[in-house]
């Protein structure tokens, strides 16, 4: 596959900047809410096998997902043999809000990245009660970024953790023991060590792209704090400790001329990380995309391992993107979409067909990681890569995806923050040309104006 296809089909897949944290919530227990309304309770998931019957349609992006989740339908149809499910694909990211709020054509279910429906949270279900038997077997973070007011709008399916992507070939002619980065000032160090070897490598990665930037911004600070841009109280965040220490390590490689300014996916990243301008990548999961897609020169000296910690014994992990499935209040067959993803999310053969081995992925969807507590807790469902040294990637993502701290959540006006605000002035400090200071106190002061009293 030529390198620029890799490239659109890596964003594309993920449609990267909406799964970060930008996509849509969904809810439990099934009670409608509107706001200053009433809430009606309506009872789901309590039909027999025998007595759950009817049409419904589900929403997907129209991507290697959709084709990953038809794969669940008929071992779904074993269960429930008299429904019929129409998996659709659409541009959720465009196509979701609008019609949410029309009523016209609404979809009995949806994948949605997190977040992203938060605005229209009235107008799904509250799915609280539903999921109560599987919230205790649900990661945290995956709970708090699709809860509203107390109530539960969101499905939750993958943890998207933050892992520590480098090159052992690199890192070993640089003298650099990868056991000993586990702290945010050793993976300085082992930057410093390969530039010294290498003069012409600046071995870790700098986002060019505002939106994406903030989110690798926002994986540093939840590895510290757990919430991201605000608190579970939608207070904002940006004036701590965690976003000035997180800001302050990555204006010292741009200090230090330890980064290479690149868009994740393009041409010139996958050029550099092959050749080896870059070999140490702190970054979601989903980089390993690249590494067994694309990065052809430097296949197989890539391994994998947790994220540093920012303190000693502090959380060796944080949040990089993620999605959920939402259940519209003026869905036709909400029962049945609920049936669907109870079998696609939470139970062991759902899990297994989403993302062990399948005709789409034969080495498993090893981009993402359930949300299912005793999934992470289980057997690998990934096979190892030869392109990572045959080491194992789902022992080192499971422990991370169980790490990730709770308290995330993700505000009603995050892509705008990422466009507008934070995004572009983290682009500022990686170009050399605003300090951390001021990138924190323009971006509290420009979101609270814009943003945060507008909402």
């Amino acid at each position: 596959m030529p390198v620029n296809e890799i490239s659109a089909r890596a964003i594309s897949r993920r449609n990267m900047i909406k799964m970060l944290g930008v996509g849509a919530v969904a809810g439990a227990g099934l009670t409608a809410c509107a706001p200053g309304g009433s809430s009606t309770t309506k009872s789901l998931g309590s039909a027999s096998p025998s007595a759950a019957r009817g049409e419904a349609t589900l929403w997907f992006d129209d991507d290697d997902v959709l084709k990953v989740f038809k794969t669940i339908v008929p071992s779904f149809n074993q269960k429930y043999p008299n429904v019929k499910m129409n998996l659709v694909g659409v541009d959720v990211s465009t196509k979701l809000a609008p019609t949410l709020i029309s009523g016209t054509g609404v979809p009995d279910g949806s994948y949605t990245g997190d977040g992203g429906a938060l605005a229209q949270a009235d107008q799904l279900y509250d799915l609280t009660s539903l999921m109560k038997p599987y919230t205790s077997d649900t990661v945290q973070y995956k709970l708090d970024v699709n809860t509203v007011n107390g109530k539960l709008v969101g499905i939750p399916w993958d943890t998207d953790p933050g892992l520590c992507f480098y090159r052992e070939d690199i890192l070993s002619a640089s003298g650099v023991d990868p056991t000993q980065l586990t702290s945010y000032d050793a993976l300085l160090d082992a930057a410093r060590s390969v530039k010294a070897k290498y003069p012409n490598s600046k071995p870790i990665p700098l986002e060019q792209d505002p939106a994406l930037g903030m989110q690798w911004l926002l994986m540093l600070v939840n590895q510290q704090q757990g919430s991201g841009l605000t608190d579970a109280n939608g207070k904002l965040t940006i004036d701590t400790d965690a976003f000035r220490t997180a800001l302050t390590w990555i204006k010292q490689i741009v200090d230090e001329g330890l980064g290479t300014r690149c868009k994740f996916a393009s041409t010139s990243q996958i050029a550099e990380a092959d050749n080896g301008t870059i070999s140490i990548v702190p970054w979601a999961i989903w980089f390993n995309f690249l590494v067994q897609s694309a990065l052809t020169k430097s296949a197989g000296h890539w391994r994998v391992q947790q994220l540093p910690a920012w303190t000693a014994g502090g959380a060796r992990s944080g949040v990089m993107g993620g999605s959920s499935f939402i259940i519209p209040v003026k869905a036709a067959q909400p029962d049945l979409a609920w049936l669907f993803y109870e079998h696609a999310l939470y139970s062991a053969e759902g899990i297994k067909q989403d993302f062990g081995p399948n005709t789409i992925y034969p080495d498993g969807l090893n981009t993402a990681l359930p949300s299912v507590k005793s999934a992470l807790e289980g057997a690998s469902l990934f096979n190892d890569l030869p392109q990572l040294g045959n080491t194992s990637l789902w022992d080192v993502a499971a422990k991370s995806s169980l790490a990730i701290p709770p308290g995330y959540h993700i505000p009603t006006w995050f892509d705008q923050a990422g466009t507008n605000y934070l995004g572009p002035n983290l682009q500022l400090l990686m170009d050399g040309k605003m300090s951390v200071d001021d990138v924190i106190s323009k971006s509290a002061s420009d979101i609270t104006t814009n943003l945060v009293d507008r909402s």
